[in-house]
């Protein structure tokens, strides 16, 4: 079974901080972990969404309306994303608990999703 781990943003990772090395050794090991376990798929963080576009359909058949970042609602936005292939969601919500906060100071969240297969 996927699951995608969603690191949602914060005022710090939308303001293009790197984590302190401490959350970054821990993230690491972290990742080193679901490796070595072997459900690691995929992990990659974001750039903040100063440098991304949104487009959305305000009308049904017309065309999408193109809007530059950044975008103010951070608790709206993702900072970043690990995939793992797990046999069960109770093994998903283990693998989120372990991870440390994601964006330190207490900031952190993260959402946990499965994916279509």
């Amino acid at each position: 079974m996927l699951f995608m781990l969603i690191v949602k943003a914060s005022k710090n990772s939308e303001g293009n901080n790197l984590p302190n090395p401490e959350l970054m050794e821990a993230m690491t090991k972290y990742n080193q972990e679901l490796v070595k376990a072997g459900v690691r798929v995929m992990a990659k963080g974001l750039h903040p969404s100063s440098n991304g576009i949104r487009l959305s359909f305000p009308e049904q058949g017309g065309q999408p309306v193109v809007t530059e970042g950044p975008f103010t609602n951070t608790n709206e936005l993702i900072a970043g994303f690990i995939l793992i292939d797990v046999k069960s969601k109770e093994e998903a919500i283990e693998w989120a608990m372990r991870m440390p906060d994601p964006q330190g100071y207490g900031e952190g969240q993260i959402e946990l999703r499965q994916v279509f297969e």
